[in-house]
């Protein structure tokens, strides 16, 4: 994102709005006042992206959609992360300047409003920091991270989830650093460190830290199988790229449902959202290995004809591909079992919903994939979701 001074005036104009946010009511009145300010911005140029964020922000507040509270923290996060990640220079190091910036000024803005949210707060930061280095060559990140931000602030307020501070810290220092050190070896990259670390926050604060530790597991286990005979996988040409470091595509695809499983069992207590995520995880760890070790195992056939395909090719499938699934799949229902997340009738739930989430991965890439329809993120996650949902129905029917 390359901005000229002039846009980050216009955002500490938008900050010095919010100060006087309170006198005036009712919301629509500030919000129309907010608005002409954006039109009259937009006339100016290389302004387009940030008066539309602004203005589009101020209008959900305006008409009820956005909390006072989630538009002014928006604004302080994405407006003083940006200033200070100038001041921190270029590369990944300006992160940490930017989470600095971010979080003191949506401190300040919440304490002049009179309501902090901790957790509202350092959720909106990561999602700000991590869509900030996912779009970061776009010339419209400004106005896409100042919406997700509002999007999220606004969905975490919605939940009114009350979290004990200090469990709140502790969840943010270990989701950090497990984001830091997997980034620091190569197996993610900076985009992978904010997701992971907002997925990880998120795990402990809604379920449990031993939530968090399985989904830990299963990506050390995804890690040492991208590994495996890694060379002669790059002489294939079928390697992960970039040496296997993860993004945020990987770990939403795999994580996406797990960690949704992880917020319903915080919200409701319902036991059978647990389900879901060992179903889910497990689906994750079994087509992470399945596709890893699976690969080298001779020549795959389609899933959905028996006819022998090129390695590598979406929907093909090895008995070393399915038989690295179960493996993985007890690897990591068994931990779950271990850490008492699970009881041993559910072990066996998971191990099957995993291998069929694995094949519904399989399927989808041979049927969907293949047209171009989705992507690898998208095959994933529609694996993830068919694997927790098949043990849901299981433990509904059985258990």
């Amino acid at each position: 994102m390359k901005y000229q001074p002039r846009l980050l005036l216009a955002s500490i104009i938008a900050i010095l709005g919010i100060l006087i946010s309170p006198f005036i009511q009712p919301a629509w009145l500030f919000s129309i006042f907010v608005i002409s300010f954006s039109a009259v911005l937009y006339l100016i140029r290389g302004t387009q992206y940030i008066s539309l964020a602004l203005g589009a922000t101020a209008l959900l507040y305006g008409i009820g959609l956005l909390p006072l509270v989630a538009f002014g923290a928006t604004v302080a996060i994405v407006t003083f992360g940006e200033l200070a990640y100038r001041a921190g220079g270029e590369g990944a190091r300006a992160y940490i300047h930017y989470t600095a910036g971010s979080s003191g000024g949506a401190l300040l803005v919440m304490a002049y409003l009179g309501n902090i949210q901790p957790l509202v707060l350092i959720i909106g930061v990561l999602v700000a920091l991590m869509l900030r280095c996912i779009l970061d060559e776009r010339e419209d990140a400004y106005m896409i991270i100042m919406l997700g931000v509002a999007m999220t602030l606004f969905l975490f307020l919605e939940l009114d989830f009350q979290v004990d501070i200090l469990l709140l810290f502790l969840a943010a220092t270990i989701a950090l650093l497990f984001g830091y050190s997997s980034y620091r070896v190569g197996a993610a990259d900076l985009s992978g460190l904010f997701s992971g670390a907002l997925i990880g926050i998120i795990l402990i604060v809604f379920a449990d830290v031993t939530w968090f530790l399985v989904m830990l597991a299963f990506f050390i286990i995804g890690s040492a199988s991208t590994r495996y005979q890694y060379a002669r996988k790059k002489t294939m040409g079928v390697e992960q790229e970039r040496g296997g470091a993860r993004g945020y595509k990987n770990a939403f695809s795999n994580c996406l449902v797990g960690t949704g499983a992880a917020v319903l069992i915080g919200i409701t207590g319902d036991p059978v959202w647990t389900a879901l995520f060992i179903g889910s995880v497990a689906t994750a760890t079994a087509d992470t290995v399945a596709s890893e070790i699976g690969v080298t195992g001779g020549r795959p056939y389609m899933i959905t004809t028996f006819k022998p395909v090129p390695e590598g090719t979406n929907g093909g499938v090895t008995l070393r591909g399915e038989v690295a699934a179960l493996v993985g799949s007890v690897l990591i229902c068994g931990i779950g079992v271990a850490l008492q997340i699970i009881p041993f009738e559910l072990f066996l739930i998971g191990v099957f919903a995993g291998v069929v989430g694995t094949n519904v991965d399989s399927l989808v890439g041979a049927t969907i994939e293949n047209r171009g329809l989705i992507g690898n993120a998208g095959t994933n996650l529609l694996a993830t979701l068919g694997g927790g949902v098949c043990a849901v129905v299981l433990v509904l029917m059985l258990l």
